[in-house]
């Protein structure tokens, strides 16, 4: 099992940067895949970024391509999003989220644990 802790949202002009970290515990987190998803008000949750256990594999849904950046360090447990160029439409909750059985989730309903969320918000 893993236990996960969103931090870094917060308000931020259109054309800036944030970046958003995940907090892991747990005795198993380096075999986990890792991944970004996030839901805006009155949508649907949807998948962001993801990574490989290792960290050397990523992927990306087109809308953040080029803009978004994710990582992880193991020996810090910890993941996170760059997130550079912001939109307005990537106003959401972005949820961090653990992947026990998938090399490279590429879908919301492939993830097994979701940490609490963090508020990114992006103004015109």
């Amino acid at each position: 099992q893993v236990q996960l802790v969103e931090s870094g949202g917060g308000l931020v002009q259109a054309g800036g940067s944030l970046r958003l970290s995940c907090a892991a515990s747990g005795r198993t987190f380096s075999s986990y895949a890792m991944g970004w998803c996030r839901q805006a008000p009155g949508k649907e949750r949807e998948f962001v970024a993801s990574i490989t256990w290792s960290g050397t594999r990523t992927y990306y849904e087109d809308f953040v391509k080029g803009r978004f950046t994710i990582s992880r360090d193991i020996a810090k447990n910890t993941v996170y999003l760059q997130m550079n160029s912001l939109k307005p439409e990537d106003t959401a909750v972005y949820y961090c989220a653990a992947d026990k059985d998938n090399w490279l989730p590429r879908t919301v309903s492939e993830y097994d644990y979701w940490g609490q969320g963090t508020q990114v918000t992006v103004s015109s």
